[in-house]
């Protein structure tokens, strides 16, 4: 924003300049003029002539005060003069008392929008106002036809940069107001609003770019098809870049995680730290930092651990063949009611099973399901029902088995 402001007052500055030394009476256009008149109409295209708003305002003006004289006059630095003047007094009313009520009505109003609307537009506005001040000025004076061209161009690229400025400012306001309301109605393309916007504001800087050089008379379509070709080298140099760039979009769109979530992919698991342009940045559990390309993480299946509807617990519970049926029958009805009971557990996805004769081990098959999907409560649910289970089996004097193998002998008497 401070480059276009600059640039503006630089063109400003300098269009100034020349038409002061073609004010002179002697002054005629120059060999350097000459020739860039004459390139401008070797090229095919005609030097742009000043805004249509400016040029009847100038004639308006001179006409009120019947200025009719072809040479410079007295009058003609007196209307000069009155441009600047009412330039600014109407650059300081419009800032400080037209702002300054659009702000009173803006805090009445629940949008925020129009809150970041009136600041990002407040100075392009000013901008705008002083330099229909500057140029009406210079319009006013009778220059040469070669400064009058420089002129039309000077007013030409500083016009078109203040409101390529205004609408740039406006439309990053507007952004800004949709990842705000996405961060507050927590939508999953929150995550990803950061590099939307700089890539709607590139998009939007280059249109910009092509709108200024076609308001100089230039040909965009030629200069398009040589950037296509340029464009074409530039894609086969950067295949990889560019399937990141379109690995991102992928994720934009699927929106398989965000910022925070934990994920596995392409075998690492971690919080999502960073969602870019190239990569997405892991955080381990070790603390370490993974940068996986984007084209790899559209390509891989993703496991997103942050997003259980429900946790689910299987277990097998191993006791010793020193136990009954009776006993076992027994020990999976406790087991049962004890998951039950517990008000966080789904009743519905419970099992108990006396399901295996292992070689070793009469097993015990429990299957349950969490109501929360969060992590921390799920543990301690999981650590009270073993101990429970525990408690349970060590009161029926049953023992957990472990593997083991008896081994019999059988001793033969010599005759």
């Amino acid at each position: 924003m401070k480059l276009l402001r600059h640039l503006l007052i630089f063109v400003t500055l300098a269009t100034a300049a020349l038409a002061q030394e073609a004010v002179a009476p002697a002054a005629a256009p120059g060999p350097d003029l000459a020739t860039q008149a004459a390139a401008a109409v070797a090229s095919g295209r005609a030097a742009p002539h000043t805004p249509d708003f400016l040029e009847h305002m100038v004639d308006a003006a001179l006409e009120l005060f019947d200025v009719r004289s072809t040479d410079n006059t007295l009058t003609h630095y007196i209307v000069a003069a009155l441009f600047l003047v009412a330039s600014l007094l109407v650059r300081r009313l419009v800032t400080g008392w037209v702002f300054g009520w659009l702000r009173k009505l803006s805090a009445r109003t629940q949008s925020t929008l129009d809150d970041k609307l009136l600041p990002a537009l407040e100075a392009p506005v000013a901008t705008f106002l002083m330099l229909v001040g500057v140029f009406g000025a210079l319009k006013v004076l009778k220059l040469s036809a070669a400064t009058d061209d420089l002129l039309g161009y000077g007013a030409t690229v500083a016009f078109s940069l203040v409101v390529f400025w205004g609408l740039l400012r406006a439309f990053d306001a507007l952004l800004d107001h949709a990842q705000e309301i996405a961060l507050k109605k927590q939508m999953g393309v929150a995550a990803f609003m950061p590099w939307i916007k700089k890539s709607l504001l590139t998009v939007f800087f280059a249109f910009g770019v092509l709108m200024v050089v076609q308001s100089l008379g230039f040909d965009v379509k030629a200069l398009l098809a040589g950037l296509g070709i340029g464009g074409l080298a530039f894609a086969l140099a950067a295949q990889d870049t560019l399937a990141n760039m379109f690995g991102s979009v992928v994720v934009a769109i699927d929106q398989p995680f965000k910022v925070g979530e934990t994920i596995r992919v392409a075998g690492n698991t971690g919080t999502v730290e960073d969602i870019g342009l190239r990569s997405t940045k892991l955080r381990l559990v070790d603390r370490s930092l993974v940068i996986i390309p984007n084209k790899i993480v559209a390509a891989e299946a993703i496991t997103n651990l942050s997003r259980f509807t429900a946790r689910r617990v299987e277990q097998v519970f191993t006791l010793t063949y020193e136990a009954t049926p009776a006993q076992l029958e027994a020990i999976v009805a406790e087991i049962r009611g004890l998951i039950n009971a517990e008000a966080e557990v789904n009743t519905p996805d419970t099992h108990v099973w006396f399901r295996d004769l292992s070689a070793s081990s009469l097993d015990l098959w429990v299957v349950y399901a969490t109501k929360d999907p969060d992590f921390a409560r799920h543990m301690a649910l999981r650590q009270r029902l073993n101990l429970a289970i525990m408690r349970a089996v060590a009161a029926r004097g049953l023992e957990f088995a472990f593997p083991t193998q008896t081994v019999h002998t059988l001793n033969v008497e010599k005759k």
